[in-house]
């Protein structure tokens, strides 16, 4: 895997509720504001690191455990989503799943990063 940064960044955080997941946002941004819900999609917009970004949260994103929280934009904190998916599964004390590369052509679409108690393992999962 490359360390190049990666354009935008999506996890998928397992058996948290969406308030769990709001209340982390909240913490670790400067502003964390929602500009549109509807059903299980919520469209937000945040400050972090002084960045404005948009962020798309989809919950039951695969079945009925995972929720997929999309930062839409290369500025952030984090260069991969493996970055990220360690600082959420450190901090929500749960698994965390995300692409095991930044989508480059070629790539296997099912391989992903398992993140769960500091540990990262590359795991085959089929989403569909």
């Amino acid at each position: 895997m490359s360390d190049e940064r990666h354009p935008d960044i999506e996890v998928y955080i397992k058996n948290r509720p969406l308030e769990v997941i709001l209340d982390w946002l909240g913490e670790r941004c400067e502003r964390v504001q929602t500009i549109n819900s509807v059903g299980g999609t919520h469209a937000l917009e945040i400050v972090i690191d002084s960045n404005t970004v948009p962020v798309m949260i989809h919950e039951k994103a695969v079945g009925k455990a995972w929720i997929s929280v999309w930062f839409r934009s290369e500025d952030t904190p984090w260069v991969r989503d493996l970055d990220c998916a360690h600082e959420i599964a450190k901090a929500l004390d749960t698994q965390v799943r995300c692409i095991a590369s930044g989508w480059s052509e070629g790539d296997d679409p099912d391989e992903w990063w398992r993140v769960e108690n500091g540990d990262a393992e590359k795991i085959q999962w089929q989403t569909s």
